[in-house]
């Protein structure tokens, strides 16, 4: 299976309670099946992006990067890379890079979809292009001892209680939430476990 048809596979296994989050699903299959080339940063339309959101459970704590291109704290994650095979092993990749953390779980489906417009690249004078990225966000849960390193692609890393959250957007708010109950529903055979 290549990566394009793992992400049409993911979109359409995806299930959420809220019918707002099913109905962008269907967007995002619409917009898939629109050209392959969807799932690359490449695609000035807009693209897939993987990202994942690294929660402490025994902590309950979540870790949180300072985006340097938004100015926000947000869940960890970026575009899809020719070598990802899957979907959720482009989350993995993601989470390894921005933390360093290398070992724990990983939901197998998605918690939630979000679309939202972003610098992304440059024209050949150096401005900022926008772009559009349709993001899977996935839930990985690791141990309290799991050490984090902040990479280049960061201004900042943090674990912050769910209780005590900085300033995030609505869409991280909805995420955390949505891991917290995934976290209540959790059964052994959703979880995929890395490191």
């Amino acid at each position: 299976m290549t990566l394009y048809e793992d992400v049409d596979s993911v979109l359409a296994e995806f299930d959420h309670a809220d019918q707002v989050q099913r109905a962008l699903a269907r967007r995002y299959r619409e917009f898939v099946s629109s050209n392959e080339n969807t799932i690359w940063r490449t695609s000035r339309a807009g693209h897939i992006t993987a990202s994942a959101l690294v929660v402490d459970a025994a902590q309950g704590r979540v870790l949180l990067t300072l985006h340097p291109k938004v100015g926000r704290w947000l869940q960890l994650g970026g575009h899809l890379e020719s070598d990802d095979s899957t979907l959720l092993e482009a989350a993995l990749r993601e989470v390894r890079e921005e933390s360093g953390i290398d070992r724990g779980s990983i939901r197998r489906r998605p918690l939630r979809l979000d679309m939202h417009d972003v610098p992304c690249g440059r024209d050949a004078h150096g401005n900022p292009l926008a772009s559009v990225h349709w993001d899977v966000q996935f839930l990985v849960v690791v141990p309290s001892a799991v050490d984090v390193v902040i990479s280049d692609e960061s201004d900042d890393l943090a674990w912050f209680s769910t209780e005590e959250l900085p300033d995030i957007d609505a869409s991280v708010a909805a995420l955390v939430c949505d891991a917290e109950l995934a976290m209540r529903q959790s059964e052994a055979q959703q979880w995929v476990t890395f490191g």
